[in-house]
């Protein structure tokens, strides 16, 4: 996509086709064993780059959206309105498979298919994404109650967006939201207040009435959410709140304010109170806690995901600027430090989406070794994705200079959304201290996976160092390690996808990954080491 242009200035890249010239992404769609989807992909990656798509991202984005807390006559409606724009994105996800992929196909690589479309979505409108990947999320939670399954698995289950205000018998599809956190614990939540009280058993199971607030409600237009409140005789426990009650009338969830964000600005976020809502008790009584991180660990790797996403977005912006962009009498692309800052960024995304889309991968399997890369290395894939990714934004966005920094691009939309990844599901200390509870709490999974990596990284030496490094420190005391959570877990993440650049990527791109990663110089910034002399060869690979 290279053009010589009068002015200098260059074109929007758009009409393009995410997935037919995402080399690494077919790749990773192969390793997971999801060819079967790839005709699809690439009719979704054309969608995804036409300018149709980008306008109505852009309109979701600019007309954000609006509280109605109460009709003409005065009657609480707590209605949400939405640009059409937001409308189109929401469908797209639907129909692309984003909200229940993995249920309606009953082969393991329908996580890879799954993942590649969370992050070409990602690459286009985020905000979308949070409604559509909690929803996805709550399928495993909602079925621990079968009744209440048993009514909402068809609109869950369904590729249609139906974004009407109805009762849940009235809708052809449903989404679902969360409410966890309150305004005096955030992550903290042990130290919620909102109270259920029982009112008999109903059409979907043990009925309670809650009462107390969200400090956080997301998307609260869901058509339900799965919501965190204490029973007096058992504790925390998880319900479902459904928007409309089960005998047709509106639940009292009133919605104080929609939360004026940085940054996924398409997306509403709220604060509500609950005035005696009815809810429906989802898994054991007070096991609360224990049931919602289970979805958590599904929204988790979405925020892997669509990190990855951002990434590839910011590369694919700043290649395309610098490909068509003259400076001092050449093309920015064939100058050294913007090829080696360009490589650089290029091993940073490619690294980022196998992570990403490995793991997604082994959420379709069962199988022991997965089970523990799943438990050690969905905390740490998404600290690392999510809390890269906001420094990598930044770094495209400067590729471009001042035509990067206005609205009239992509980037400043890109750079806003990023941090909330490293901040929902929980912050990087989070993450990292999920890491080493992981390993406190499986200590065999944590070994066999350094054995697994042990053994990938004996043909790197560099690699066989880093996890040496590793099983030395886990035989520091508890209180020593946590101390070094982010040190342990940036070492796992980057050993990790040192590993599956091995096994997955061009000879060239794994060892310049590893010459890079772990030369002593590399990480404040991004362009310090391409970790190979041969950039116009990555960047060449990089975008086909």
């Amino acid at each position: 996509m290279i053009g010589i242009h009068p002015d200098n200035q260059v074109p929007e890249l758009k009409d393009y086709n995410l997935f037919s010239s995402d080399p690494a992404l077919q790749r990773a769609v192969r390793h997971g064993q999801a060819d079967w989807r790839a005709a699809e992909l690439r009719r979704q990656g054309a969608e995804y780059g036409s300018e149709a798509t980008l306008r109505a991202a852009e309109d979701a984005n600019r007309y954000p959206p609006e509280l109605h807390t109460h009709s003409a006559t005065g009657q609480r409606i707590d209605f949400v309105k939405f640009h059409p724009g937001w409308h189109t994105m929401m469908a797209m996800a639907r129909r692309n498979g984003n909200a229940n992929l993995p249920y309606l196909d009953p082969r393991p690589s329908a996580w890879s298919a799954y993942g590649a479309s969370m992050y070409l979505h990602s690459q286009i409108e985020s905000g979308s994404g949070c409604p559509t990947t909690m929803t996805k999320a709550c399928i495993p939670v909602v079925a621990l109650n079968p009744a209440l399954y048993a009514e909402l698995a068809p609109k869950l289950l369904s590729l249609e967006h139906d974004p009407r205000d109805l009762p849940l018998a009235q809708k052809t599809s449903i989404t679902i939201g969360m409410g966890m956190t309150e305004k005096q614990g955030g992550s903290d939540v042990r130290s919620n207040t909102t109270r259920a009280v029982p009112v008999g058993s109903g059409p979907w199971g043990d009925g309670f009435l809650l009462t107390g607030h969200k400090w956080f409600f997301s998307a609260p237009m869901c058509d339900g959410h799965l919501v965190l409140a204490k029973t007096d005789e058992h504790g925390a426990t998880c319900f479902f709140v459904p928007r409309w009650g089960p005998d047709g009338r509106k639940n009292p969830i009133h919605i104080q304010r929609l939360k004026d964000k940085v940054g996924n600005r398409s997306n509403a976020s709220s604060e509500v109170e609950f005035k005696e809502a009815y809810g429906v008790r989802v898994g054991t009584e007070g096991r609360g806690i224990r049931t919602l991180i289970e979805m958590a660990n599904y929204t988790r790797l979405d925020c892997a995901l669509s990190s990855a996403g951002y990434l590839r977005q910011g590369l694919v912006q700043a290649l395309h600027w610098a490909r068509n962009r003259f400076a001092f009498g050449r093309l920015l692309a064939e100058q050294a430090a913007m090829q080696t800052l360009l490589a650089d960024m290029a091993l940073e995304s490619e690294a980022a989406t196998v992570l990403a889309m490995d793991l997604a991968a082994r959420f379709g399997s069962d199988a022991p070794s997965d089970l523990a890369w799943r438990r050690l290395l969905t905390p740490a894939a998404k600290f690392w994705n999510c809390k890269r990714a906001v420094g990598y934004c930044g770094e495209a966005m400067e590729v471009l200079g001042g035509n990067g920094y206005v609205e009239a691009g992509p980037l400043g939309r890109l750079f806003r959304e990023a941090p909330v990844n490293s901040i929902w599901e929980g912050s990087g200390n989070v993450m990292c201290l999920d890491v080493l509870r992981a390993v406190a709490h499986a200590p065999d999974d944590a070994h066999a996976v350094l054995d697994h990596l042990q053994a990938v990284a004996r043909q790197a030496p560099e690699v066989l160092r880093q996890v040496q490094q590793l099983r030395a420190a886990l035989r520091q005391p508890p209180e020593e390690l946590e101390a070094q959570a982010r040190r342990f877990t940036q070492r796992l993440v980057l050993t990790a996808q040192a590993c599956l650049m091995l096994q997955q990527a061009s000879p060239l791109a794994a060892e310049a990954f590893i010459a890079s990663r772990f030369d002593p110089d590399w990480g404040p910034v991004m362009g310090i080491a391409a970790g190979t002399p041969q950039t116009a060869a990555l960047l060449q690979a990089a975008w086909a």
